[in-house]
């Protein structure tokens, strides 16, 4: 049974539907689109609802740009522009991308730019027959993001090339899968690696494929990719659910083993995933002595096969599957993965890591899904004790903390992700200086926190209303006046001033990074304070010294063994976790809609898996398992 168009079936579709007058010159599959190059833009928009028609023959989205032949000169192009899009729109870039007849116009308030309806998009492309692509500058400077839109430019003709192989891959023909399975090779009975092989008679879809950060060594850090059975050029894609390490941290190492095809992500995951590859392959060496599984190389040319998807967008990845992203509420751009598999044979829900709850940063999870037979949850606080108290406590316990020890006069360091949590206390921190106006200790940040928050303000719309309203008025709360940038000069003076302040300071889990340059510096003083508000990892620094550890044996700056001393007040807040915590977990699963069939636990340490499938399994009156690293299970 064949269940898509080849391609030049649809090319041929498309030629007699399109008007001669149009004059298309081709038609080709462009990684999900279906890409439409034409002679006569003016004579394609004067009948409205031809892509309408066109798209809904073919099943695809559909773009229109114009044949290379007919564009304007650039120079001439940009005066056009600029004389269209309203004298007050600040525009920080225009970039020409030949290769896909595109401009990419870069602006604070792309809004205005677009115009009411797409008025002004269409302007500019009658006027110039350039495809107008508007992009959003970030409120704040960001060289990740800078610099993945010029990659895009300069490496326009490799990037075409491979969405054309991807979305040849995609509208071929294929005969009907009549099983599916799917293999755990990492994350599963346990926080780190975090892998999953989806697979049919027809499909391989990897779906994350991430690294334990706080190992350095290969067999305990990295997936067990051995197990998939095949080799990786047999892969049709991987889905990256959202931008921590142990979820996309191996991924560049697939291209420097052989795969060479698409990834999909949401764009803020496609860039945190530049930012945070290139900081590992710097902390492998500087922590662990050892070298990194891939190099700065293979991180670029991953970002070449990124293909951005935005949550809610049905796609195909490939033939037979189709994948939907649903908003996880953890971090920024983090995604549950819906895949519908063949003709109704299956569907099955990744969550990720998710938040059902309340944050300052994000709605909480999704819940409603058209179909779900399977779904994969996690379960990092999945134990019978894992209950938080509520937000509103945890927030006064730490403003109380550290208010304490400034009326002290000492410092307080908050290891934080750079991405998520680092953003989600200095919202509580903004918010309780706004409402103390006399407490103006400074607030530092280190380390990749300034650029993390960053590509925040260049994707608003990830976030919960308020704060999305925020931004694009300007106000972003990542640029308050409380804030300063700890520099590398300034750190030692910064702890030794006698002026108390707060750090904010990657990693987390005090594994490497400026938070244990800054503990090494203030471990000593019994006036400052070490405040833990994410996740701890058993094996990590910073789980030690929350379990009670006073002397810890480092190397130091002569590279001999020395003993670090934690005269420092040590706390831990619960309650700002981008998981859910146990109580969020199982209403989560109680309001899942339609209810699953069927159950299984994933990250979380091997007890908590177990304790959650337990009681989801009393509760939904059906099996809930805890599967474990390297098991495989057959769905249908």
């Amino acid at each position: 049974m064949v269940i898509k168009l080849y391609y030049k079936d649809i090319e041929k579709i498309v030629m007699e539907i399109m008007p001669k007058k149009c004059e298309v010159t081709k038609v080709e599959p462009e990684g999900l689109n279906i890409v439409i190059y034409l002679k006569n833009v003016n004579m394609f928009y004067a009948c409205d609802q031809l892509i309408k028609q066109v798209a809904d023959a073919i099943k695809k989205k559909v773009f229109i740009r114009a044949d290379v032949s007919v564009l304007t000169d650039m120079e001439e192009a940009i005066k056009k522009i600029k004389q269209i899009i309203p004298p007050e729109v600040d525009i920080t870039s225009i970039r020409f991308v030949p290769e896909f007849s595109e401009v990419h116009i870069e602006s604070i308030k792309p809004g205005l730019v677009i115009g009411k309806g797409g008025v002004i998009l269409r302007e500019i492309m009658l006027q110039t027959n350039w495809a107008p692509i508007i992009l959003r500058t970030p409120t704040m400077a960001s060289n990740t993001i800078n610099g993945i839109r010029k990659s895009f430019v300069l490496e326009a003709m490799d990037r075409k090339k491979i969405l054309s192989s991807v979305g040849k891959h995609i509208c071929q023909s294929m005969p009907k899968s009549d099983w599916l399975r799917v293999s755990f090779l990492g994350g599963f009975k346990e926080v780190g690696r975090s892998c999953m092989l989806v697979q049919t008679n027809n499909s391989k879809i990897l779906i994350d494929c991430g690294v334990n950060p706080v190992i350095g060594e290969p067999t305990k850090a990295y997936p067990y990719l051995n197990m998939m059975g095949f080799s990786l050029d047999q892969l049709d894609g991987v889905v990256i659910s959202h931008g921590h390490m142990d979820h996309m941290g191996f991924l560049p190492y697939l291209y420097e083993y052989g795969y060479e095809g698409p990834v999909y992500a949401t764009p803020p995951t496609r860039d945190f995933m530049a930012l945070l590859q290139q900081d590992y392959i710097n902390v492998m060496k500087k922590s662990f002595g050892t070298d990194p599984p891939y190099t700065k190389k293979d991180v670029q040319k991953e970002l070449r096969y990124v293909i951005p998807v935005d949550y809610e967008e049905v796609v195909d990845i490939t033939p037979e599957i189709k994948m939907t992203f649903y908003n996880a509420g953890h971090i920024l751009g983090s995604a549950m993965v819906h895949l519908h598999v063949g003709e109704g044979l299956h569907n099955l829900v990744y969550t990720g890591d998710i938040k059902f709850g309340f944050t300052r940063l994000f709605d909480p999870a999704n819940i409603s899904f058209p179909r779900v037979e399977t779904m994969f949850v996690e379960s990092t606080y999945g134990g019978w004790e894992d209950v938080t108290p509520a937000r509103a406590q945890s927030e006064l316990v730490l403003t109380r903390v550290i208010k304490e020890t400034v009326d002290k006069k000492g410092n307080v360091l908050i290891p934080v992700f750079s991405v998520g949590r680092s953003q989600e206390i200095l919202l509580v921190l903004e918010d309780y200086y706004k409402r103390n106006p006399d407490f103006n200790v400074p607030v530092y940040i280190d380390g990749m926190v300034l650029e993390a928050s960053a590509i925040h303000t260049a994707y608003p719309k990830y976030l919960r209303e308020n704060l999305e309203k925020r931004i694009l008025s300007n106000q972003s709360p990542f640029e308050s006046p409380m804030i300063s940038v700890a520099k590398g000069e300034n750190k030692q003076t910064l702890v030794g001033n006698g002026e108390p302040g707060i750090i904010l300071a990657p990693s987390g889990m005090l594994n490497g990074g400026p938070s244990y340059e800054y503990l090494r510096m203030m471990a000593h003083d019994e006036k400052n304070t070490l405040i833990f508000v994410g996740y701890q990892s058993a094996l990590s620094l910073g789980s030690k010294i929350q379990k009670g550890m006073k002397e810890i044996p480092i190397i130091g700056d002569d590279g001999r063994t020395e003993i670090m001393k934690i005269n420092m007040r040590v706390e831990t807040v619960e309650g700002f976790s981008g998981h859910s915590d146990r109580s969020q977990l199982m209403t989560f699963l109680k309001n899942v809609m339609p209810s699953p069939e069927r159950v299984f636990t994933m990250h979380g340490d091997w007890s908590k898996t177990e304790d959650l499938a337990k009681s989801a399994s009393a509760m939904l009156k059906h099996n809930v398992t805890a599967p474990l690293d390297m098991e495989a299970i057959r769905l249908r």
